[in-house]
């Protein structure tokens, strides 16, 4: 690793403002900027670009994806992370918290089935200096699920685990409060018949009822016990972000409605929300909008949930519909992300803090849009794209 490194002619986005000047990187930390120039003739020209700090993602199902490509095929383990990984790191994050589910009634399923591969894999990709991101563990536990607290085994005291969630996916509230959204999903994705789903809700109804609390009490406790920070998923009514500050929540993934997201915002909790939806203007699930939360002043933290790209893409369009300042976007992808999930070393460039930083360039489209493209990324101050 380069143990100086000299960035000169950049748009530095910093907490509360956009310099245009130098940033010194020494041994991997960020040493000192300024708004001048550089005589250093190693120094690395950005011509103009935009230098932001490495995107912080704490929510992505990405790496599921490339591990079952299509229902029922499972790809191999090291193939599929290597893929993941190089995918987040062209989109500019250079901390991922690989989001795997535990919970799933069908064995051929990944939440269904045991995750002690996968994780040895991680561990070995990364001692072997394979990963361009620093990955971390945020367990995502459907909580009617009979099996999962006996999935949830291979993660127990893993170091890598930093985050775990509280699903619960019964049709009929929360994430599918509309019934009719929730039959157009499993019809249409999972390929169900119509009969299928109302055998499959009835069933959900009756699981709920014998196991997601217990669950929930199981996890709660375990958070407590090994300060693994918490976040409740989909919350749709205030009782919800009610029970979930009690338990010790520090996040409200995804809130349903501006009602939830306000009063997480009341009790101190941040509001995670998904980068495709602003992307999109919408929620595939028929929910409230995320540039609504943000003209509220309810959004702390994108995701990319299911496209890494849409984190930066997101960041965009919340500028561009002058719902946030390009500081205060930059914001939710990269120093509200890492201080939520305790990570104080990186998210912003500030002396001190880790060299992980993004080279984005602007580019003009027709109808006055814009699209933020990554032309490099350095993580520690290495360069990893």
């Amino acid at each position: 690793m380069n143990s100086q490194i000299v960035f000169k002619n950049a748009r530095l986005v910093l907490p509360g403002e956009v310099v245009h000047g130098t940033l010194a990187v020494a041994d991997g930390r960020l040493a000192g900027f300024d708004s001048g120039g550089s005589a250093d003739p190693a120094a690395i020209d950005l011509e103009g670009d935009y230098l932001l700090p490495g995107l912080v993602e704490m929510h992505t199902d990405n790496f599921e994806r490339h591990l079952m490509p299509r229902p029922k095929v499972h790809w191999a383990e090291l193939p599929a992370l290597l893929a993941h990984d190089a995918e987040v790191a062209a989109a500019g994050i250079t901390t991922v918290f690989d989001a795997l589910g535990v919970g799933e009634a069908d064995t051929d399923s990944l939440r269904g089935s045991a995750w002690d591969r996968v994780l040895a894999t991680i561990d070995t990709a990364t001692a072997q200096d394979l990963l361009r991101a620093d990955h971390h563990l945020h367990v995502r536990c459907e909580l009617p699920a009979p099996n999962t607290i006996d999935l949830f085994k291979p993660f127990q005291e893993h170091p890598r685990l930093s985050l775990i969630s509280l699903m619960d996916h019964t049709p009929g509230q929360r994430q599918w409060e509309d019934i009719e959204q929730a039959r157009i999903y499993y019809t249409g994705k999972k390929g169900w018949s119509g009969e299928k789903f109302e055998r499959q809700v009835a069933h959900a109804a009756e699981l709920q009822a014998q196991y997601a609390e217990p669950h929930r009490a199981y996890f709660v406790d375990y958070c407590r016990a090994h300060g693994i920070a918490l976040a409740s998923h989909d919350d749709t009514t205030e009782a919800h972000v009610r029970q979930a500050h009690g338990e010790g929540a520090s996040m409200s993934e995804f809130p349903t409605t501006v009602a939830a997201a306000r009063t997480a915002h009341e009790l101190g909790l941040l509001t995670v929300m998904g980068g495709p939806n602003v992307v999109r203007g919408g929620s595939h699930s028929g929910n409230v909008a995320a540039a609504e939360l943000a003209r509220h002043g309810l959004l702390d933290i994108l995701s990319s949930d299911y496209v890494p790209g849409s984190m930066l893409s997101g960041v965009m369009r919340l500028v561009d519909e002058e719902l946030m300042t390009l500081p205060q976007a930059v914001a939710t992808v990269t120093r509200n992300p890492a201080r939520a999930t305790g990570l104080h070393d990186r998210g912003e460039i500030a002396p001190g803090q880790r060299a992980d930083l993004v080279q984005m360039r602007l580019v003009d489209l027709p109808g006055g849009a814009r699209q933020a493209v990554v032309r490099a990324v350095w993580r520690e101050g290495r360069r990893v794209i």
